[in-house]
């Protein structure tokens, strides 16, 4: 009886380890998306693809990311727009809209088509401001970081 009861227990505890490795774990890739009025997201003018990728600590495999902040460049700027166009100036075909949260960054694991670049805009309350240059990645605040060029509008 001992020996059996040792056996099931044993089993239990092995099938119970390796079934917990199979749940939801950190750094999965889960949908997190931002939006206007949330505010879950932190590290604001930091390069959020340091953890949201593949193998990285942060929930979800962020296309997308960055901060934006006031004209003053002194605050963050809640609930931005951020629109990404394949020509200048708000031009030719949008690809992406990603609304930005309440402490003013803007995130998105949604699929985004990068090829042949991509041209941002970004508006605050009413005023939208154009990336003269085109981008082939979404990691925003791998140059516009905390201390360098910030992402602004007004």
């Amino acid at each position: 009886m001992k020996l059996r009861f040792l056996v099931v227990f044993s089993f239990l505890a092995v099938f119970g380890t390796t079934n917990q490795s199979c749940e939801k774990e950190k750094g999965s890739n889960t949908t997190n998306i931002s939006s206007h009025g949330a505010s879950e997201s932190h590290n604001m003018g930091k390069n959020c693809m340091t953890c949201h990728v593949s193998g990285g600590e942060g929930q979800g495999w962020f296309q997308v990311a960055g901060t934006c902040y006031n004209s003053a460049l002194t605050n963050t700027y809640a609930n931005v727009t951020v629109k990404l166009y394949t020509g200048p100036d708000g031009t030719g075909t949008l690809r992406a809209t990603i609304d930005g949260d309440a402490n003013g960054n803007f995130f998105t694991t949604a699929s985004v088509d990068f090829t042949g670049g991509l041209y941002p805009a970004v508006t605050g309350s009413g005023a939208t401001k154009y990336m003269p240059m085109a981008i082939s990645n979404g990691q925003c605040n791998s140059c516009h970081g905390v201390s360098s060029d910030k992402i602004w509008t007004n």
